[in-house]
């Protein structure tokens, strides 16, 4: 067993979640792929935006990342060796619709067959998302998520994909993290399409939205047995002070992130706090499109880093950080997932969660063979212990899934973070297990082999 550390938990093994506890890893598509024009592929907003150098910080592009097309077999091996149930991946939508509309590219479609073969010979479940980022370019062209037919588009992939596949897959969710869509694609210019304007970030923010719903609505008209959701970013926003003004702006980050993509799913309407708050710059809404948005939905997806820091003061006050920061400059909060949990639970009536992303961005090294990153694991222990709080207090979690199977191009941050518990030499494409992904792979045996006694 690994050398316990101040962060760990109060137990050993994955049994002390309840049975039948889902437990995986998750990459994305533009991440790990590579093969970016391979076998018929068009480009996506994210090959765009690498190839202004300007836009990521080490100059690099996701053209070969961790070759992820040419090796999935490998990658797969390793998923297998680590013993996890399932694993969340991202289809390429350019990759089987080139242009995101028109004709479809079986080639495209030849590659995720084959990576659902593989992952059914080793007994693994698929979750898949349909979106992570990657916008075809040829519907950039068109406007991109700023043209509302692009939502129609969506759907329109969203049907084909699931009448192919959908009943070798366990979940589908329809994207991931649209709040980075909108905010970080159209609000900040930081990631593709590298626009900055707020009043289209936030109508970008209703096209996903309205886009989920289109595409909810085709998945469920082909009876898929496969479970549909949505995968959110969230966190809570805590004030840094009890004045009014850092309660103001907490009360505020908190509407304008979390509750602005919940509040239209599961109430069918956005919050008002945030709306006034946004004034001219609030989207505009045709009417019948939050009966749109408001699908019911199999599975809510949670991807939980951090929690907001709300300081009105100038400068701000800084984070607390009592137990560090990752190598991104996020602080380590793991009580904050518990927290957020349990007020989603007390705010939405909802369906059953899948933690869809946590973990951390670490400064590994290879040192003879070996990578010996014990940060990484006291993050992941500190956050399955706040998560078994959460459970306990009756949140209805029903799988784990750690962020990242792999080292990969951590987006406009190029190669230079590295989230994986697989080191990955991107020169090489040799793939070392850090000591988390022996740890993880000890952590799961411990509950098979249980099981199987």
């Amino acid at each position: 067993m690994t050398k316990r550390t101040s962060f760990d938990s109060e137990f050993d093994t994955a049994d002390a979640f309840p049975a039948g506890f889902t437990w995986g890893v998750a990459t994305s598509a533009f991440q790990i792929e590579g093969a970016s024009s391979a076998d018929g592929k068009g480009p996506s907003i994210w090959d765009t935006f690498c190839a202004d150098r300007a836009n990521i910080k080490d100059a690099s592009d996701g053209t070969v990342a961790c070759d992820h097309y040419h090796r999935y077999r490998e990658d797969v091996g390793l998923l297998a060796g680590l013993g996890v149930d399932a694993y969340r991946f991202s289809m390429a939508w350019s990759r089987v619709q080139p242009d995101g509309k028109g004709a479809w590219n079986e080639q495209g479609f030849d590659f995720y067959d084959r990576l659902l073969d593989s992952l059914a010979e080793k007994d693994i479940r698929a979750h898949l998302t349909l979106y992570h980022w990657d916008l075809p370019q040829g519907l950039q062209d068109d406007g991109g998520w700023l043209n509302r037919d692009t939502a129609h588009r969506f759907a329109d992939y969203a049907h084909e994909v699931t009448r192919r596949f959908g009943r070798r897959i366990e979940a589908i969710a329809t994207h991931n993290e649209p709040w980075c869509t909108a905010n970080l694609g159209y609000g900040n210019a930081q990631f593709a399409p590298g626009v900055a304007d707020l009043k289209q970030s936030i109508q970008v923010s209703h096209h996903l939205l309205l886009s989920h719903g289109l595409a909810m609505r085709a998945m469920r008209a082909l009876n898929t047995p496969a479970q549909l959701g949505i995968v959110l970013n969230q966190w809570t926003a805590d004030p840094a002070t009890d004045s009014q003004a850092d309660r103001d702006l907490a009360a505020f980050e908190y509407a304008r992130s979390t509750q602005w993509f919940m509040d239209p799913i599961f109430k069918g309407h956005y919050p008002e706090l945030a709306l006034r708050a946004h004034g001219a710059n609030a989207p505009q809404v045709q009417e019948g499109d939050f009966d749109i948005i408001r699908q019911p939905i199999d599975f809510l997806g949670c991807n939980y880093y951090f929690r907001a820091w709300c300081s009105a003061e100038t400068p701000p006050r800084p984070m607390p950080g009592k137990l560090g920061f990752t190598d991104m400059g996020w602080e380590i909060h793991p009580q904050g997932l518990p927290e957020l949990l349990l007020k989603l639970k007390q705010e939405y009536d909802l369906p059953p969660i899948y933690i869809t992303e946590n973990g951390m961005a670490h400064a590994d090294v290879v040192v003879d063979g070996h990578v010996h990153d014990q940060e990484r694991i006291a993050f992941v222990r500190s956050h399955l212990d706040a998560l078994h709080e959460a459970i306990a207090q009756g949140v209805d979690v029903k799988g784990y899934f750690l962020w990242s199977l792999l080292d990969n191009f951590e987006w406009n941050s190029g190669y230079s973070k590295r989230f994986g518990i697989v080191h990955v030499d991107y020169a090489t494409q040799q793939r070392t297990l850090k000591d988390s992904a022996l740890w993880y792979r000890e952590f799961l045996a411990a509950r098979a082999s249980k099981s199987a006694g």
